[in-house]
């Protein structure tokens, strides 16, 4: 599909609708995220019948949570701090994996859309800058969306465990601030069960 197809498109109209605005690491999740549907053969997720693993925070995986219907809430979508563009797609019902990772070199720096970005970002970006920054991004994505998949991608089987469904854990109140917390995530430290956000702020308390 061209990029003026996608464009036009509703699933690529709810991408950007849920991220805020149209951008090349949206196309790239874009593109990413359709690859593992259909190399799985699985139409988006109502429940936990994918697994997403993505293993970076950028804005890749807005779209990949938009299109595979793998969300934080439902426990099918994990996060590992890799800062790779680089995506697990899991189905349960076949057990099979693909994961996909962006090929070296493809989503290299364009020096004068970094230029203008920090412009804008800085708030020194004037009409004209901003002008340009605009039609510089959008070209980008659009050489995204464009792109034949062999081109964007390295794509391979994986043959590893998929991830446990989510489990639901009851709470229990933290010692230290009184706020409820899921009961697997407090440490019994010296006769007292504490929070990670009560550890990290008193590590004292673990002596």
């Amino acid at each position: 599909m061209s990029a003026e197809k996608i464009l036009d498109s509703r699933d690529w109209r709810k991408c950007i609708e849920f991220h805020g605005h149209t951008c090349p690491g949206i196309a790239l999740g874009y593109r990413a995220a359709q690859a593992g549907l259909e190399l799985l053969k699985e139409d988006r997720a109502l429940d936990e019948e994918l697994v997403t693993i993505v293993e970076t925070d950028a804005c890749d995986a807005d779209a990949i949570q938009v299109l595979t219907g793998c969300t934080f809430g439902k426990g099918n979508f994990i996060y590992r701090d890799y800062g790779k563009h680089a995506f697990t797609f899991f189905s349960r019902n076949t057990g099979k994996g693909f994961r996909v990772v962006l090929k070296p070199g493809v989503f290299e720096p364009d020096p004068k859309h970094q230029e203008l970005a920090q412009r804008v970002r800085e708030g020194s970006a004037d009409e004209t800058d901003r002008a340009e920054f605009g039609k510089i991004h959008f070209q980008r994505t659009c050489d995204v969306l464009d792109r034949p998949l062999d081109q964007l991608f390295n794509i391979s089987a994986v043959d590893v465990p998929i991830p446990d469904k989510a489990v639901i854990f009851s709470s229990e109140v933290c010692d230290g601030c009184g706020e409820p917390v899921m009961a697997t995530r407090l440490t019994e430290v010296n006769g007292r069960r504490m929070c990670c956000g009560c550890l990290k702020k008193n590590p004292s308390s673990l002596y």
